[in-house]
C-alpha cells in the first residue's frame, strides 16, 4: 500500500505540475512501468491471421519509451545536468501519463467510427496532452540543468514525447 500511495502522490505531482522536488527525491520506476505498459497494450493492435498491419507492436511502443528516456536521460548528463540517471527515467516516465490518458479518450472516440470530425478531437486532446506531459517533465527537469544549456535539455525531451504523440495520433484500430 506504501507505494501505491507513492505512485499516486507522484501521478498527482503531474497531473498539477508545480516546481518540487518530491517527484525527484523519492524516485522510482514503477509508476513509468505501469503507464509504458498501459500505453503499449492500447497502442497494440490485433492482427489478423499473423499478418503485419504496420502498426506499433507492444515491444516497439515499449522500446520507443525506454530508449528514448534514457537518450534523454544522457542527454542531460552530458550537459552538466544535477539529475541522478533514474530521477530523469522516473520524471519521463510519470510524465506519459498525460499521453496515456490521450490514448485512452483517442481510443473511445475510435468507438463511434472514423471521419474529419473525429480526428479534429483527437488531434485537439492529443496535442493538449502533448503539451501537459512536456510542461510538466520540464517544470522537473529544468532547474536541474545549467542556465545557458536548458533548451537543449528541453528539445530532446519535446521530440521524446512528439514522438509518442505521433504514435498515438496516427493509431487506428
Amino acid at each position: 500500500m506504501r507505494d501505491l500511495k507513492a505512485v499516486g502522490k507522484k501521478f498527482m505531482h503531474v497531473l498539477y505540475p508545480r516546481k518540487s522536488n518530491a517527484l525527484l527525491r523519492d524516485w522510482d520506476l514503477w509508476g513509468p512501468l505501469i503507464l509504458c505498459v498501459t500505453l503499449a497494450l492500447m497502442l497494440q493492435k490485433s492482427s489478423v491471421d499473423g499478418e503485419k498491419d504496420g502498426g506499433p507492436q507492444f515491444a516497439e511502443v515499449f522500446v520507443v519509451v525506454w530508449f528514448g528516456a534514457v537518450t534523454i536521460t544522457l542527454n542531460s548528463k552530458l550537459l552538466g545536468g544535477n539529475i541522478s540517471f533514474f530521477q530523469s527515467l522516473c520524471v519521463l516516465g510519470y510524465c506519459i501519463l498525460p499521453l496515456t490518458v490521450a490514448m485512452l479518450i483517442c481510443r473511445l472516440v475510435l468507438l463511434a467510427g472514423q471521419g474529419p470530425i473525429n480526428f479534429m478531437i483527437r488531434l485537439f486532446v492529443v496535442a493538449v496532452m502533448f503539451a501537459w506531459s512536456v510542461i510538466a517533465s520540464t517544470a522537473f527537469l529544468a532547474d536541474s540543468q545549467p542556465p545557458n544549456r536548458k533548451a537543449l535539455a528541453v528539445y530532446p525531451v519535446f521530440l521524446f514525447y512528439f514522438v509518442i504523440s505521433w504514435m498515438i495520433l496516427t493509431f487506428t484500430p
